[in-house]
């Protein structure tokens, strides 16, 4: 219920300090409606980094709730904890924000999920993307109808990553391509502005660096409201075609005057994040000329935007805008790409066949 006289700022722990853990603390530092309640990470790195900067830690969240009630956690552990973590935080009885995706497997997902549901604990899945004032803005243009019916998209990923990014051994090992780190975000913000993915078809390859992980994929998606999608994904590519390249959202990443999504409508295209409209003066009509239209937009933090949009889940105020299950939704259609992938066949996501 929103505590519509709250004078003290809600406070906030962080599980988890590795480098998006990181950001998050910072975010929950910086923003005016939140106080740090508590880091909660067992390695000595992140006790001894808490101490010297003279902020409050714990091993775990046990020893947590010992100490402090928080308002709401954030969950930013390595993805193989994150169910674990976030039941502990639901049966406290206390909202959550889990870093995507929000488990590592979709069968974990949907018993948190479940859980969760039943216990009537919100669950905000870090998505951040969604929150972008770009991506509102395409939103809101597609929805208005400037475009018409959507019948084609284009997404890509292409970027080149550094050997050393490979000296982590995990990251040469299966669940740590593109598809899973990096495509899961694409995904995401094409269900959110597409609908419900149908189907999709996939190929991979590791041919680039022979790891045990693919270093390039394409994949075909149907959505239920008839719109085909293509996406093209490869980390050994140097390129300018990516939302790292694009769209400026994140500071360690340099900005091209780029796109990396072409959305195609029958009365109009899109390009994002540039949001270039591209329209005729009249009828469509691939003779006439066309006409360009840049949307206006008022940059923002998409972490930040999520941090105030969690605050409002804890007050009541909203609702998640990726809740749990929008979360499992996005992480099954992964998954699907995965077993397409390996098995060459289109997989049908509420199990249809051809």
């Amino acid at each position: 219920m929103s505590d519509l006289s709250r004078t003290r700022p809600l406070d906030i722990a962080v599980m988890g300090a590795g480098l998006i853990g990181r950001r998050h603390i910072e975010g929950v530092l910086a923003e005016p409606r939140t106080a740090l309640a508590a880091i909660i990470d067992p390695s000595p790195a992140a006790r001894d980094e808490a101490r010297a900067n003279g902020l409050p830690w714990f091993a775990n969240l046990a020893e947590a709730l010992a100490n402090t009630r928080p308002d709401g956690v954030i969950v930013a552990t390595p993805n193989q904890l994150h169910v674990a973590n976030a039941l502990d935080v639901v049966a406290s009885g206390i909202p959550v924000l889990i870093e995507k995706p929000v488990a590592d497997n979709a069968e974990a997902a949907a018993g948190l999920v479940r859980r969760a549901e039943a216990s009537g604990v919100p669950i905000l899945v870090g998505h951040h993307r969604r929150h972008n004032p770009i991506i509102r803005q395409a939103k809101r243009l597609m929805e208005s109808g400037r475009l018409g019916r959507i019948r084609s998209v284009h997404g890509s990923f292409w970027v080149a990553k550094p050997d050393d990014y490979f000296e982590v051994t995990w990251r040469r090992e299966p669940g740590a391509g593109p598809i899973f780190i990096n495509l899961i975000h694409d995904v995401d913000l094409f269900r959110h502005l597409l609908g419900e993915v149908e189907s999709v078809h996939a190929m991979e390859s590791n041919a680039a660096r022979g790891h045990a992980v693919e270093d390039t994929a394409v994949v075909l998606l149907r959505f239920e409201n008839g719109a085909l999608a293509t996406l093209s994904a490869s980390d050994a590519v140097p390129s300018p075609w990516s939302w790292e390249r694009t769209s400026g959202e994140n500071p360690g990443f340099p900005q091209e005057d780029q796109f990396c999504y072409q959305i195609g409508g029958t009365e109009g295209a899109l390009t994002i994040p540039d949001l270039t409209l591209w329209t005729n003066e009249g009828r469509p009509d691939w003779r006439e000329k066309l006409t360009e239209e840049r949307l206006p937009v008022t940059p923002a933090d998409p972490l930040t935007l999520q941090l105030q949009h969690f605050c409002d889940v804890i007050e009541g105020m909203a609702t998640p805008l990726v809740s749990g299950r929008e979360g499992l939704a996005t992480l099954e259609v992964i998954e699907a790409i995965k077993a397409s992938a390996s098995t060459g066949r289109t997989i049908f996501l509420k199990g249809e066949t051809p």
